[in-house]
């Protein structure tokens, strides 16, 4: 387990935070700038110390205010990759991966992380001839040769254009499915979030407002003004069941049925995620005919969002009876008096396959995505 229970005051800003979650996949910290991502993951980091309170990782003590400890950042064996690569300009690749390396029972082999992170071809080089992308890579690399049993991540995509977190991602996915570091993901993007994170850590003004898989708060109304409006929606467990060759299209089975998607390059069986955007999801009283969209799923209307303007969120469930899923459609207000939208009312949801592309997929692991007990403080 992580367990943080801390308090710290920075000029006006106050931080008191106190969250436990398991020391394995993927947990994200999300919040608005100033909400205090980045302050929590240096007091676990031991890059600030906390006024008061306690921080542990594995059972063991880092920082105690009670009991006088504070174990040096040096000590922590918890590897920090920032926003900004960071690496030595005088050294080539090779030299900065090897600085600090563990030698004494490394988890992983020099070797192995280059060919995880595809730096072979790169290791005579200069970080002043790498791309950004190149750069982080290289950053991620020396932080896993120091053999960390955590690795601490702030915003490492925050500085890179569209085409550079395309290129990071898949290599943050296959650190994570393959070497299976623990990993702190501190993000402002919830893409980013629902393709790698396992547990999320809501955080909102120096507290935690909510912690929980990615599924349980993103579909929470009353989180909505925290996860944000706009990019609202559900996100959903599913399996790869089938691929269609011919039309270049997979479908996801979940226990509300079945998905189509564009087609993934991933084995039948491969447990994933989808982030479905409200905006994406039309209603329908009757289930129509003759047109193009192919997903459509029986639901039941559970909740509507309070009236915000125009327009209005409708939470549906889209699941088994004994199984529910969660899923979010955004319409406008005439609509929804229009086709007389109530809860408990039978309808159903429309979503076009082309609205999910990649940065709605992410794989996961079951095991550590099944922490869901929300806890706020």
């Amino acid at each position: 387990m992580i367990e943080i229970e801390v308090e710290k005051q920075l000029g006006a800003f106050h931080l008191e935070a106190r969250l436990a979650v398991p020391a394995a996949g993927v947990t994200a910290f999300f919040g608005r700038s100033g909400a205090g991502k980045t302050t929590l993951v240096n007091m676990l980091a031991g890059l600030v110390r906390p006024d008061r309170g306690r921080i542990a990782v594995g059972g063991e003590l880092l920082f105690s205010s009670e009991r006088g400890i504070d174990v040096p950042p040096e000590r922590r064996r918890l590897g920090y990759v920032f926003q900004e690569a960071r690496l030595f300009p005088h050294y080539s690749v090779r030299g900065n991966l090897t600085y600090g390396a563990r030698r004494r029972h490394p988890t992983v082999t020099f070797d192995a992380v280059v060919a995880l992170l595809g730096l072979a071809p790169l290791l005579q080089r200069r970080p002043g001839d790498l791309s950004g992308g190149e750069r982080q890579r290289v950053a991620i690399g020396r932080a896993l040769l120091a053999a960390p049993r955590l690795l601490l991540m702030d915003e490492p995509l925050a500085s890179l254009d569209a085409p550079r977190k395309a290129e990071i991602l898949p290599f943050i996915e296959r650190l994570r499915d393959e070497l299976r570091v623990p990993v702190v993901y501190v993000s402002h993007a919830m893409e980013e979030i629902v393709r790698l994170a396992d547990t999320l850590v809501l955080l909102s003004e120096g507290k935690v407002a909510a912690v929980g898989t990615v599924e349980e708060i993103t579909s929470r109304l009353d989180l909505r003004p925290l996860t944000g409006r706009y990019e609202a929606g559900a996100v959903i467990r599913a399996t790869v069941a089938g691929h269609d060759v011919t039309f270049g299209l997979s479908e996801l089975a979940f226990p509300g049925g079945r998905l189509r998607v564009s087609r993934l390059s991933l084995p039948l069986g491969t447990p994933v995620r989808v982030r479905i955007r409200a905006r994406d999801v039309a209603l329908a009283t009757t289930r129509p005919t003759g047109i193009s969209i192919r997903n459509i799923f029986a639901a039941r209307i559970v909740e509507i969002a309070p009236d915000r303007g125009p327009l209005v969120d409708v939470r549906l469930d889209i699941g088994r009876p004994q199984q529910p899923v969660a899923l979010w459609a955004r319409v406008t207000q005439r609509a929804a008096q229009e086709l007389a939208l109530a809860p408990g009312r039978e309808i159903f949801a429309l979503l076009k396959t082309v609205a999910l592309d990649r940065t709605s997929l992410g794989r996961f692991d079951p095991a550590a995505a099944a922490f869901g007990e929300d806890e706020a403080g």
